[in-house]
């Protein structure tokens, strides 16, 4: 077990470790209880009852949060022609197709957060899966970073659009937002979070779904959420 710094046991101490709280209050604790001197980032984990070794019980997707998450991606898009001219419009960090591609692969250089793609341009960036893929920078239908609307899809990272993925725990792990934000923003970012989740439910998920909704900042102990509050 790692071995806590004294910031932390002060702050864990604060919380009724048996008590699920209602989420603005949970939120207003983590955002009392973060004493670093950065601007903390504030992280959702959910534990799904599903078995992520099942490709049928797969949870992965994209969502927009209303509110954000306080920072701003960089963005590059692979595309061509009119696309690539759109994609620079909307705000894309970076726009390219082969040259890009030999950029990645001959000098390994990876200067941007998510990527985006058009379909047609898939054949080449696949050879970049042995790179990306481990990073979790490989574009991907499933959360809407292969497509023709990459003006779209530039605008929705640009304005909070996060990834999630279960990991193997069968636990999804999200940022909702930063602890300068409002205690209202986060609660929406989480309540949108959790909807979305419960939207992408694998039909052959058993039992309870939703098992359990923790919040911390990114130096800070997690706070039990009652996710009824946030599944009514």
């Amino acid at each position: 077990m790692p071995k806590r710094g004294k910031k932390y046991l002060v702050a864990r101490r604060q919380i009724d470790r048996t008590a699920a709280y209602d989420p603005e209050e949970a939120l207003s604790l983590v955002k009392k209880l973060a004493t670093a001197r950065f601007d903390e980032t504030v992280e959702a984990v959910v534990k799904l009852g599903v078995d992520p070794r099942h490709a049928d019980q797969q949870v992965r997707g994209a969502v927009v949060l209303p509110h954000g998450t306080g920072r701003t991606r960089t963005v590059l898009v692979f595309a061509k022609g009119d696309k690539a001219r759109e994609a620079e419009e909307a705000g894309a960090d970076f726009v390219g197709a082969e040259e890009i591609i030999a950029r990645i692969q001959n000098e390994g250089w990876l200067g941007f957060e998510v990527a985006i793609a058009t379909p047609d341009m898939m054949g080449m960036v696949g050879r970049l899966g042995k790179i990306l893929g481990p990073r979790g920078l490989m574009p991907n239908p499933k959360t809407g970073t292969v497509t023709m609307d990459v003006a779209q899809a530039v605008k929705e990272v640009k304005a909070g659009k996060i990834e999630y993925r279960v990991d193997k725990a069968g636990i999804i792990h999200a940022p909702i937002g930063k602890v300068s934000f409002d205690t209202g923003k986060l609660v929406e970012n989480l309540r949108t979070l959790v909807e979305q989740l419960i939207r992408v439910k694998p039909a052959a998920a058993k039992g309870q779904y939703i098992r359990g909704i923790y919040v911390c900042s990114t130096m800070g102990p997690g706070v039990k959420v009652n996710a009824q509050k946030l599944t009514a």
